[in-house]
């Protein structure tokens, strides 16, 4: 009979001897772990993580110097150049609106008409008045010579034969009453009836001329009439566009009352604000790009009117432009964005658009310099078709990465081929656009 004990150990002592072989293995394995294979040939060893660069090849071009437009971005709204609310002068009921929302009206068009017929009557009483004025001054009934000289009327020629007459009549009984003939009583009625003729022929006068200003009032009166009648027609005042009609046919309607809204289109108004700071170089007569949302077609114009101060609410500077309008693309009310061309041509230090990084709103590029990656931050200003305008870390002749992507700064390159033709491949021991070689030449 087997014993138990002698069994048992038989099953343990190979489970013991595969422990040892399995930790025997994991210490080899963390062994070899610990000592990592020597550096790629041509890699570097950052001294700073102690990870292994590798050589990359890269695209590079040379910064370079080229003329630039300089603008300054604004924003802002289209406003019409003109906009009228067209009312009644001449209180009335709108016989007829020849317009509605949208409708175009050339200057001078007629928009609303006002029942003439009352106005019509006023005109024709007013005319009759005139005419009465004319015939007591002596005129044709129908004219528009309205002098009359005062001595040549009737009244006043009578007035005048009674003064002529009193006056003779005085010097014949002075003569008398000098001979003793006629008595002294006689001599004082004479001289009042003179002096009774000498004060209607300045009553005639006075009339006459009392008539002549009557004729300037009826005369008046008629003008008025012949306004309110032409009054009761609504023109428009500019060629336009109705934005707003607000009176319906039939209604009546005071003076002053609103019928239509009209906009001028042609030009639009452009405001926008500029800030203080960009302001000292903006003057009337610049000329100005704008775009819309949803369109991609650009819109000049030119500055016309600045204000004369800063508003010291927000501290910017009120500019006005007028926008050619003429295909009806723009409408008062858009937001657009605006660029103030402020030079036209000024030098400007520029990289490929390609060779610039932002990230976080740090930008920066990429340098070759002694066959490593450089790093340096730099500012981007305008933009120019491919190119983008750098400030700071870099001047003309350095030689810029392209496409750099993951690139780190430090880091071993060379050069596979120039995007600029003026600048050859470091591969082929050529020079470059410093003016020496990058890396061994590598072919014939």
């Amino acid at each position: 009979m087997r014993c138990p004990v002698a069994s048992h150990r038989a099953i343990v002592i190979p489970l013991v001897t595969q422990l040892k072989a399995i930790f025997l293995f994991v210490a080899i394995a963390l062994v070899t772990g610990c000592n990592p294979p020597e550096a790629q040939k041509g890699g570097k060893k950052d001294s700073k993580t102690g990870i292994v660069l590798p050589t990359r090849t890269v695209v590079v071009a040379p910064i370079e110097t080229r003329s630039m437009e300089r603008s300054l971005g604004v924003i802002g709204s289209l406003a019409a150049i003109d906009q009228a609310t067209l009312s009644v002068k001449a209180s009335g009921r709108l016989q007829s609106l020849s317009v509605d929302l949208g409708s175009r009206v050339k200057r001078g068009d007629l928009v609303a008409q006002i029942e003439p017929v009352d106005y019509e009557l006023r005109v024709r009483s007013a005319e009759a008045l005139l005419a009465q004025a004319r015939a007591r001054l002596g005129l044709p009934l129908v004219g528009a010579d309205d002098e009359v000289k005062a001595e040549e009327t009737s009244t006043v020629r009578q007035a005048k034969a009674a003064l002529l007459e009193a006056q003779r009549q005085r010097e014949r009984i002075r003569e008398l009453t000098k001979r003793g003939i006629s008595p002294q009583s006689e001599l004082e009625m004479t001289e009042a009836n003179y002096d009774i003729a000498f004060n209607r022929h300045l009553e005639a006068v006075e009339d006459i001329r009392q008539r002549q200003a009557l004729l300037q009032q009826r005369r008046a009166e008629v003008e008025i009439a012949r306004q309110l009648l032409v009054d009761t027609r609504i023109l428009a005042p500019f060629d336009g566009i109705v934005q707003e009609r607000r009176a319906s046919l039939g209604e009546f309607l005071n003076p002053a009352a609103p019928v239509v809204t009209l906009v001028k289109v042609d030009p639009l108004r452009l405001r926008v604000e500029v800030p203080e700071r960009s302001a000292v170089g903006v003057r009337a007569g610049l000329a100005l790009r704008l775009t819309t949302e949803g369109d991609t077609n650009r819109h000049m114009g030119t500055i016309t009117r600045l204000s004369p101060a800063i508003t010291e609410l927000n501290r910017m500077l009120v500019v006005e432009a007028d926008i050619p309008n003429v295909a009806g693309a723009l409408r008062p009310g858009t937001f657009v964005r605006a660029d103030i061309v402020l030079a036209e041509v000024e030098p400007a230090v520029v990289v490929p658009k390609s060779a610039l990084i932002t990230f976080a709103g740090i930008e920066k590029v990429f340098l070759v310099k002694d066959g490593k990656a450089v790093e340096k931050n730099v500012t981007s200003g305008r933009r120019e078709g491919n190119f983008i305008e750098v400030v700071g870390g870099v001047k003309p002749g350095d030689t810029v990465v392209l496409n750099p992507g993951s690139l780190q700064n430090g880091q071993p390159v060379t050069l596979e081929q120039t995007a600029v033709g003026g600048q050859r491949s470091a591969k082929s021991g050529e020079p470059t656009a410093g003016g020496g070689k990058l890396g061994k030449p590598s072919g014939p």
